[in-house]
This record gives C-alpha cells, structure tokens and sequence, in this order.
C-alpha cells in the first residue's frame, strides 16, 4: 500500500481510485465502488486512522483534483484510507464478487511450484497492523505463502 513516487505525477486523467489501483505493487487491490466509499456507515471508526480524513476522501472520490493536492503526504494519506476501506469492501458480497473475478483471471498471479500447475494465487495479510508488513500470495494447493512476483511492467502505466 505504499505510495510510489515515481508514479505519482503522470497520469491523474483517469479517476483517482483507478490511477491508485493501476500503480505498481496495487496489483491486489480492486475498485472500491464509488456508492459504497459515499456510503457514511462504511467509514465508521476510519476518521481517527487517517489525518485530513474529509480532504483524503475528497481526493479518493475525485472532488477535488490532483493538482489540487500536491501535497504528498494527503495523496500517502490518501492511500492508506483507500487501503482501509478496500479490506472492508472485499468482505462485502460485490468485493468478493470483485476479488473472485481478479484471482479466476490470475491477476494475483500463480503458484511458483511446478507441481501447482499454474494454480492462481490469493493475496494474503499477515498482519492487521498498517505498514508493519506487505501482502503476501497463498496457493490454495499447497498451502504455501510466498512473496507476490511483480505482475507489470513500469511499461504498462502509460
């Protein structure tokens, strides 16, 4: 969930959510659906776990623009609220739904072991604390946790 530099500058045409999601090292994340980010009751509790709530969410829903926030620590504040709110929206039925599509399309990527045959990946956490650890990817074949391979390219962002 960290932010990335040399990435934050390029491309803010597309929305917010997208362009975060679209960052190098994001490849386990999914679009939150805008409905449930406005959505008050789905951010209970989150207005102590993030400083400059109010501005961060206006950031994440596009009220307000890029160049509207150069501060780069509201866009890393930005990232973290978008963080916790993801692990609360892929519990949901449309983020399982969201989830299951990215893990049967193996966007996660697979397993490194021959004998898994190819089998997809499901990213994992091994902590609840923020910032204490990355994801992880578990096979479900074998059972093993392993480091998450890179999946694109700096290439690929445009």
């Amino acid at each position: 969930m960290a932010y990335n530099e040399d990435s934050s500058g390029s491309d803010h045409d597309a929305p917010w959510i997208q362009w975060f999601c679209g960052l190098k090292g994001h490849e386990m994340f999914c679009e939150v659906e805008r409905s449930y980010i406005e959505d008050g009751f789905n951010l209970y509790g989150l207005r102590a776990c993030v400083s400059n709530f109010s501005d961060c969410l206006d950031l994440i829903l596009d009220r307000i623009g890029p160049d509207d926030s150069d501060d780069s620590h509201l866009t890393q504040s930005a990232c973290t609220l978008y963080g916790l709110i993801h692990a609360r929206y892929i519990i949901t039925a449309h983020g399982l739904d969201a989830m299951y599509n990215k893990y049967a399309a193996k966007e996660f990527g697979m397993c490194p072991l021959v004998q898994c045959n190819g089998q997809p990946v499901l990213p994992v956490g091994t902590t609840d604390q923020m910032g204490a650890d990355t994801a992880k990817s578990f096979c479900p074949k074998c059972q093993c946790v392993y480091h998450p391979t890179p999946l694109r390219s700096k290439n690929s962002y445009g």
